[in-house]
């Protein structure tokens, strides 16, 4: 049977100057026609170093992508995955023809939408009203099309009461939801969506990915999905691409590629916190390292189900009196799915002032046995990205332990998330 694809990526490469606004001149356009029109190597593909963002520049240009070759089905949702800075964006803005290539060629059949950006294709001193016309209309679609869409659109970004508003005064999620919807029901035969839907709440990123997941299958549309959430990735997608400093390293079936991901993830684990390259946030406050207590007061990096777990977290410098912090931390497993979340505003307890360490008490761990991993997000004021001082996912492993000698002498499977014991009786009265 012949494959109907999507879309089709050739030897396609990215060249960026390093300190400048753009790629090119006139003179290495020049220059390139010239060795063209020759039958010779383009002259600027033997320059340029790897994507290494950790390294020391070495010349003035850097490959953002190299030699990238893939296709895509249509219906198909690919997962394209990677380590920060290892040219997911760049790849989509290419696709999206935001950017053009330095080599090679994209072949794409069909209309494209795309959501890169908070806003992106949204004008913001018109309504929401006015944008929705706006993007159908640059999308191809006639008035009667977008209107028959409209109500849809609204219905699910939730913003009924704000669709004679400028983008400008709706928050950085209300424009993730109306963008994500524009693009998802105007019916682009390509959906190209990025790690924006993570500054979604909880319910539009459920909703989000049951848009998609209904596109691909019943809608036989196309969709390449950018996320760091590998729960989403593998629930969502079909197949998978892994990114390595701007080359490919894994391309095939999802939770192959997964695999190979989390293999690549366990070198960043046992590099000590303070010296990760891989955290976000302004700095001005990090956490240097976390710890592992028992209720012995002993550090461990693992513990048996149902025991008592005491967490610190130690900080480059002391909180100062007038500064007032929120931490937010996670328990997440080998996808980064997040299985409990703490936050310190909604213990009502006040982080105690010039302290540079912090303790938390479980005291009842009860996740089964498997190997977890600590994220967090610390804050000033209160969790938000406007107050991000420091963000580091899977920071610190901890695993859990089955007990050889449980109180039924039974010992729990490892197909749950929690194990929580419990008493079959006989009479409910």
């Amino acid at each position: 049977m012949q494959k109907n694809i999507a879309i089709k990526v050739e030897n396609l490469s990215k060249l960026y100057r390093l300190g400048e606004v753009g790629s090119k001149t006139l003179g290495e356009d020049l220059n390139r026609f010239y060795a063209k029109l020759r039958g010779k190597e383009d002259p600027y593909s033997l320059i340029g170093q790897a994507n290494d963002r950790t390294s020391e520049a070495k010349g003035d240009f850097v490959w953002a992508l190299k030699d990238i070759n893939f296709e895509v089905e249509q219906g198909e949702v690919l997962g394209i995955i990677g380590k920060n800075g290892s040219g997911k964006s760049t790849l989509l803005k290419l696709i999206s023809q935001i950017t053009s290539p330095t080599t090679g060629r994209i072949k794409a059949k069909g209309r494209i939408a795309s959501l890169l950006e908070v806003g992106t294709g949204m004008h913001p001193e018109m309504t929401a009203r006015e944008n929705i016309f706006l993007n159908g209309a640059i999308l191809g679609m006639n008035k009667k099309e977008i209107k028959a869409k409209f109500d849809e659109i609204i219905d699910f970004a939730g913003c009924q009461l704000y669709v004679d508003t400028p983008i400008k005064r709706f928050s950085s999620g209300m424009r993730v939801r109306l963008g994500f919807a524009v693009a998802a029901f105007l019916e682009p035969e390509i959906l190209i969506v990025d790690e924006v839907l993570a500054v979604g709440d909880a319910e539009f990123q459920k909703k989000a990915i049951g848009k998609m997941k209904d596109i691909s299958s019943g809608g036989g549309r196309t969709v390449l999905f950018v996320s760091h959430n590998m729960a989403s990735v593998k629930s969502l997608c079909d197949k998978g691409l892994l990114l390595e400093e701007g080359r490919i390293t894994a391309y095939g079936e999802i939770d192959d590629v997964l695999d190979k991901y989390l293999l690549t993830t366990v070198f960043d684990e046992q590099i000590k916190i303070a010296e990760r390259t891989d955290r976000e946030g302004s700095g001005k406050l990090k956490v240097n390292d976390i710890t592992f207590f028992n209720k012995n007061k002993e550090q461990i990096d693992k513990l048996f189900i149902g025991d008592t777990l005491y967490i610190c977290f130690e900080f480059d410098r002391k909180i100062k009196e007038d500064e007032k912090i929120a931490l937010a931390f996670s328990i997440v497993d080998k996808y980064n799915k997040q299985l409990v979340l703490w936050v310190t505003d909604e213990l009502c307890q006040q982080i105690s002032n010039c302290t540079s360490k912090l303790y938390f008490k479980i005291d009842s761990f009860n996740l089964r046995a498997s190997t977890y991993y600590i994220s967090y997000q610390l804050a000033f004021d209160k969790i938000s990205k406007d107050t991000e001082s420091d963000k580091l996912q899977k920071a610190k492993q901890i695993q859990v332990i089955n007990k050889k000698n449980n109180d039924n002498g039974i010992i729990p499977r490892e197909l749950s998330l929690s194990y929580m014991p419990i008493e079959i009786i006989e009479k409910f009265e």
